[in-house]
C-alpha cells in the first residue's frame, strides 16, 4: 500500500532520527502487548511469533519498493523523507501495524497488516499516469516475488512437502523449515490483500487508471479517507477475506507440495 499523493514531511531532513511519535507508538504497542500477555488475555505461540517475524521485513520490503519504483521513475520523495531504509521503525503505522493486528489477535481471526505507506508525489514521475500504475503494483509484486522464492526453498529442503495437501505438514518440520513456510504464507496474505481494488490498497490503482483525468483530482481528495473501507471489510465481514485469501493459499501450497 502506498500514498502515491504524499509529500515529504516538514523539517524531517534526510538522515534525521526516528520521528518521536513514532518512537511512542512502537512503546505503546509493545507495552500493550506485554500487558496482555502477562495478563493471559493474548496467549503468542512460537508459530505465532514466527508469522511476525516474517510480517515485519515482508511489509518493509513491500513499502520500499514502492519508493524504489518512484525514485526510478524520478522522484525522489520517498529517498529525501528517509523511507528507502530497512529500519522498521522508519515504517511503523499506528494503524496497520498495532490496531488493527491487536484487534484481530484479540477476536480469533488471524492476524495482518501493514507499514506506514511510503509518499510518493505522482506528479513528479515523467509520466504519471502509467507510472503511478507501476509504482503501485510493484509491491505486490514483490510479495508475490518472496512468496515464489520461498516456495521453492521450502520444497527444496522439505523432506516431504506433499504433506501439506493433507494439511499443516510444516509444523513437522525443523523451526527454520517452518519460518520459511510461514513467510512465503505471509507474502501470498500480503499479495492478495493488496490487490483487493479498493482505495487505498495498491489494487485500486486499476480504479485510478481508469478514471478520466478531471475526476482525479476529487478522487485524489476522497482517497486518503478511504482506509475505514479495507478495516471495515476486515473487521466486519472476515469471511469475506477468507474467501479472498483460500484462492491463493490453496494454488500456492498445491505448487509448493504437489
Amino acid at each position: 500500500m502506498s500514498n502515491l499523493f504524499g509529500s515529504t514531511p516538514p523539517g524531517r531532513p534526510r538522515g534525521s532520527g526516528p520521528n518521536p511519535r513514532t518512537v511512542a507508538w512502537i512503546v505503546i504497542g509493545v507495552a500493550v502487548v506485554a500487558l496482555l500477555v502477562r495478563t493471559h488475555h493474548l496467549h503468542i505461540t512460537a508459530v505465532e511469533l514466527m508469522y511476525v517475524g516474517a510480517l515485519i521485513p515482508s511489509v518493509i520490503l513491500h513499502e520500499i519498493s514502492h519508493g524504489a519504483a518512484a525514485y526510478a521513475f524520478g522522484d525522489d520523495t520517498a529517498k529525501r523523507a528517509g523511507r528507502l531504509s530497512l529500519n522498521p521503525v522508519r515504517h511503523v503505522d499506528p494503524i496497520g501495524t498495532f490496531i488493527l493486528p491487536a484487534l484481530l489477535a484479540l477476536s480469533g481471526h488471524g492476524v495482518i497488516g501493514w507499514a506506514r505507506p511510503v509518499p510518493v508525489n505522482v506528479s513528479r514521475l515523467r509520466n504519471p499516469r502509467n507510472e503511478g500504475v507501476v509504482v503501485s503494483l510493484v509491491g505486490p509484486a514483490v510479495n508475490i516475488a518472496l512468496a515464489v522464492v520461498l516456495g521453492v526453498a521450502y520444497r527444496t529442503f522439505s523432506n516431504n512437502p506433499e504433506r501439506l495437501l493433507a494439511g499443516a505438514g510444516y509444523l513437522a518440520g525443523p523451526t527454520w523449515l517452518q519460518f520459511v513456510f510461514l513467510a512465503g504464507l505471509v507474502n501470498v496474505f500480503l499479495a492478495a490483500f493488496n490487490l483487493i481494488p479498493l482505495p487505498p490498497l495498491d489494487g485500486s490503482v486499476v480504479i485510478e487508471r481508469l478514471l478520466p483525468a478531471r475526476l482525479l483530482p476529487d478522487y485524489y481528495r476522497l482517497r486518503p479517507l478511504t482506509i475505514i473501507i479495507p478495516l471495515a471489510i476486515v473487521l466486519l465481514f472476515p469471511s469475506v477475506i477468507d474467501d479472498i485469501f483460500s484462492p491463493f493459499i490453496h494454488l500456492w501450497t498445491r505448487a509448493i507440495g504437489g
